[in-house]
């Protein structure tokens, strides 16, 4: 199998709405100097065949495409319409200019709303220069290709009553902002081999999997490895997260790399 019939992941950021280090706490996660345990807020980009795409564009997506180095970038697809997760939409702008061409943004019509409020002004009929030119493709349950032919599958969860959507590529998924999934939904997770999955803290949280909720899903769902996200400084440091978790699952960090095989 080439390189270009692997999927590579990286993990752009693993953190919750606010980040850590949190403004001004100063916990001892907060106060930590290991790396792994400043989180910028969650997002992934994966790559295929040359092409990179993104999954959300949080507070920190320009940070983290220079942090990565991406001088290229396909599509956005976008898990649903909180700040955190749709704030740096504006900054597609530089793949605009560099590429000359608009980008490509998969949402459902609930994030379609909340990007046209939140950044009316790339939707107007007459646009001021240098907004961004984006192209916005609707999709909601059903399987979808990206440019390049590769196939996703939407998973729908639910982050307390909102959906949101999780996504499948080959026998990896990434599901972020997510309490409890539909059975119809779990059903489109079996076999998967490699996940990314919310895991807010130790506590109960009433609109994210905590650790025993979490744990319970990996088990019904066996996959081969699992990386936990969207990381709270309520959990503990990078270290005290790892000695609470069974072979097989590991809390992600900002900047993991990680590829697996796609069937063809």
């Amino acid at each position: 199998m080439t390189q270009n019939e692997r999927l590579s992941i990286t993990v752009l950021g693993t953190g919750t709405s606010q980040g850590v280090p949190v403004i001004g706490c100063q916990c001892e996660v907060c106060q930590s100097t290991d790396p792994k345990d400043k989180r910028l807020r969650s997002s992934i980009m994966f790559s295929y065949k040359g092409e990179n795409y993104v999954v959300d564009t949080g507070p920190d997506f320009r940070q983290q495409m220079l942090r990565e180095d991406v001088r290229s970038l396909k599509a956005v697809l976008y898990t649903h319409s909180h700040k955190d997760h749709i704030a740096g939409m504006d900054d597609v702008r530089s793949f605009n200019f560099l590429e000359r061409r608009d980008m490509e943004l998969f949402c459902n019509e609930q994030t379609e709303e909340a990007l046209r409020r939140e950044f009316y002004y790339a939707f107007e009929q007459n646009k001021y220069p240098g907004v961004p030119n984006v192209n916005i493709n609707n999709i909601s349950t059903e399987d979808f290709r990206l440019p390049n032919g590769l196939n996703v599958t939407p998973i729908k969860v639910y982050h307390y009553k909102m959906p949101v959507l999780g996504f499948r590529i080959g026998d990896f998924a990434y599901l972020t902002d997510v309490k409890t999934i539909p059975e119809e939904e779990m059903e489109k997770l079996r076999g998967v081999k490699m996940l990314i999955l919310d895991c807010l803290r130790e506590k109960e949280h009433i609109s994210h999997l905590n650790l025993k909720e979490a744990l319970e899903m990996i088990d019904v769902l066996q996959p081969d490895q699992t990386y936990l996200t969207h990381i709270s400084h309520l959990f503990d440091t990078h270290d005290g997260i790892c000695s609470k978790l069974p072979e097989g699952v590991e809390p992600a960090y900002d900047g993991l790399k990680l590829s697996i095989d796609l069937k063809h």
